[in-house]
């Protein structure tokens, strides 16, 4: 940074009126929200010591960017005003604390909302009717988008069709936005259509809303969650409703029609409200739509009065931020890995950068495909993308600022781990390594048999495997049940406990459940899921092995794919030689008397649900999620993953899916609660309120 604070301040007043234009006019932002919110509190803590400095076309002195479109200009009568934010939990309590100063001790209660990723709009209504829709633009002035907020179906023509009395003037506050699954749709709309895709949720919603054609718009299936009453007024103030909370506002916007998002809930301290915000931190992806973060605004209209507002936020209200998940930074190098079943993933060398919770150092490019797609080159600035516990990926580069000099990075002829050449086969987009002996897919192959979700050994990650490989110790997964302590303390930085603990661990894991062990060889296109569903039907690997490819496909849940597969790889006759070393060494096959076991329990379980698809979103008091599957299993049903025609009912338990509830309501899928859910078990029947659904064998 320079040492001239009036120089530092001028720069970022340059650069974050170029992002917002770039953000508010043309919704084709070149850095991350993050990124732009480090840029502001810069400019905030140095004007903050130089007060000296502050001039009135300070961007912290206003709100949202200037307006250049070819939409009319909309007046707001009152503005649109940003949020300040809280990072974490010590600004906001620190925020709480400035609000009971200004309301002379008293600590008032908070109402919490989602912060939706989407674009702000205002909603004119006179005498019930619909006559405008603005966007806030820079607080003060906003576009006219009437006639395209119209096609929305969230938002009503009239209002106040059951309300009395109906106000002679209200405007109402909220956000346009595009849920997550009507993104997809968009972008398979695109995919087929040739088109490039879209980059996300936010900058489609607001791009659909500046399309000159309404049709347009309308094709995009955009939504509307009201949050605000901007100005309310009644031809006879003594039949007006009393609106004296923030709460009080929201239900009789929603009496009136408005959509309200169900997730507001109001506490009385700071820390249940810091809890609330650590929880929509934490299963902010379970919905249908982007959140970045959670409002929280003082609930008493009174109370706010008292504490005013500054030249661009109140302080009544606070946006709670969660950690970015979008970042830029620099791409340094592009590296290809090669995994266990050959196929050379392309990925990401960065400049660390801490994003979606984490410090970031690399990211994954997917394949040949996306790379070329992307056109992401080393030395580009990129945008990285990190959802949660999801690997970190780039989303693209920033063309603005690319060297002159760049150059397409190209992919590798030959594998980086063996030398032997790379092949893209045909129709497939991964480009893979079919030599036998690469060390890089046996290291792969060796640290996934180990992993957790397949023979679970502990201690045995991916360095121990590199040590174990190039010692000559294994040379592949049944190796490792050779193994001894004295073998191991002669390796580096390997002690005697250290050494008996993972031979311990080893032998320990051949009790494992014969559909970990199943996973756990390997085999292309074989899951936990399928190999679950074939040790249900068949017991034991034997039987696995000697049945055909049409027996293997006949199980629900495997398919052909999977049954060929599976099939060709057992036939091979070096694989069967690597099976009878498990064999050897005690590795569960399966329990033969399993299948009888199984008849008899069917027996004495009614068949209630024989045929029938029943899925589980959420969480059930009364059952584990693996309780849940086998009573629906054992009494003749199936329980899948996810909602389709075929689904007989969707049982919504506490934090139940988003995704799953439209799906089902799109389907005319009867959606039931754990009550009844439990009554289906027993009688294998729906409530009343459902019509009969037909016999599953007709």
């Amino acid at each position: 940074m320079t040492a001239d604070p009036a120089v530092r301040i001028a720069d970022l007043r340059s650069q974050i009126a170029h992002h917002n234009e770039r953000y508010h006019t043309l919704d084709d932002p070149e850095i991350s929200d993050a990124d732009y919110d480090d840029l502001a509190r810069e400019l905030r803590a140095l004007e903050a010591e130089h007060p000296d400095l502050i001039t009135p076309d300070s961007p912290t002195q206003q709100v949202g960017g200037a307006i250049v479109t070819a939409f009319d200009a909309v007046e707001h009568d009152v503005p649109m005003m940003s949020l300040d934010n809280a990072m974490d939990a010590d600004e906001l309590t620190a925020w709480a604390e400035r609000v009971v100063k200004g309301l002379d001790g008293t600590t008032p209660t908070f109402v919490c909302e989602l912060k939706f990723d989407g674009l702000a709009m205002s909603l004119r209504y006179e005498g019930g009717e619909y006559v405008q829709a603005a966007t806030r633009g820079d607080g003060r002035t906003g576009e006219n988008v009437t006639a395209n907020v119209a096609t929305i179906d969230d938002v009503p023509d009239r209002i106040g069709a059951e309300v009395d009395p109906v106000p002679s003037l209200l405007e109402v506050r909220g956000e346009v936005y595009m849920s997550a699954s009507a993104f997809e749709r968009l972008n398979e709309r695109a995919e087929a259509a040739g088109d490039p895709p879209f980059v996300n949720p936010r900058n489609s919603a607001a791009g659909s809303l500046r399309q000159k054609d309404p049709a347009k718009t309308a094709a995009r299936e955009l939504s509307f969650f009201s949050y605000q009453v901007g100005q309310v007024r009644f031809d006879d103030a003594s039949t007006a409703p009393d609106l004296a909370t923030h709460q009080s506002e929201l239900e009789y916007i929603a009496r009136l029609g408005f959509p309200v998002n169900e997730h507001v809930r109001a506490f009385d301290s700071i820390t249940e409200v810091a809890a609330h915000c650590a929880y929509w931190q934490e299963h902010r992806h379970d919905l249908d739509y982007e959140i970045d973060g959670v409002v929280i605004k003082v609930d008493d209209l009174a109370h706010r009065d008292a504490l005013g507002v500054t030249s661009r936020a109140p302080r009544w209200a606070i946006a709670y931020k969660f950690p970015p998940e979008e970042r830029t930074t620099t791409l340094l190098d592009i590296q290809v890995s090669v995994g266990r079943t050959g196929r050379a993933t392309p990925f990401a060398v960065l400049e660390p950068v801490f994003v979606g919770g984490s410090t970031v150092g690399m990211a994954t490019l997917h394949n040949r495909e996306q790379v070329q797609v992307k056109d992401v080159r080393p030395g580009d600035v990129v945008v990285v993308r990190k959802a949660g516990d999801v690997i970190p990926e780039v989303v693209g580069p920033v063309l603005d600022m690319r060297a002159a000099d760049s150059e397409p990075w190209q992919f590798p002829d030959d594998c980086p781990a063996c030398g032997n050449p790379l092949v893209q086969p045909e129709g497939e987009a991964d480009t893979r390594c079919f030599a036998p002996d690469c060390p890089a897919q046996r290291n792969q192959k060796l640290a996934y048999f180990a992993s957790r979700g397949a023979m679970d050994i502990e201690g045995l990650g991916e360095q121990m495997v590199e040590k174990l490989a190039d010692a000559g110790l294994v040379k592949d997964a049944a190796d490792l049940y050779s193994l001894t302590a004295e073998q191991l303390v002669e390796l580096e930085r390997v002690g005697e406990t250290s050494a008996r603990n993972l031979v311990d661990e080893i032998q320990r894991s051949t009790s494992r459940p014969l559909p970990k062990f199943l996973t756990a060889l390997g085999i292309r296109h074989l899951g936990p899921a399928a190999s679950g569903a074939m040790t249900a039907a068949f017991h034991t690997l034997d039987e696995i092995m000697s049945k055909s490819v049409e027996d293997l496909a006949a199980v629900d849940g495997v398919g052909g794919v999977i049954a060929s597969t599976v099939h060709e790889w057992f036939e091979q006759d070096s694989n069967q030689a690597f099976i009878e070393k498990f064999r050897a060494a005690g590795v569960n096959f399966g329990d033969p008397d399993a299948a009888a076991r199984a008849a008899e329990a069917r027996a004495a379980v009614p068949q209630t649900l024989d045929g029938r698809t029943v899925v589980v979103t959420g969480t059930l008091s009364g059952f584990n999620r693996e309780e849940t599957a086998d009573a629906i299993t054992s009494r003749g049903g199936k329980s899948p993953g996810s909602v389709s025609k075929k689904t007989f009912a969707l049982v919504a338990g506490e934090s139940a899916g988003a995704s799953k509830l439209t799906k089902a309501e799109s389907l005319d899928v009867p959606v039931i609660d754990e009550a009844e859910f439990l009554t289906l078990l027993e009688t294998g029947e729906l409530p009343d309120r459902f019509e009969p659904a037909p016999d599953p064998g007709s």
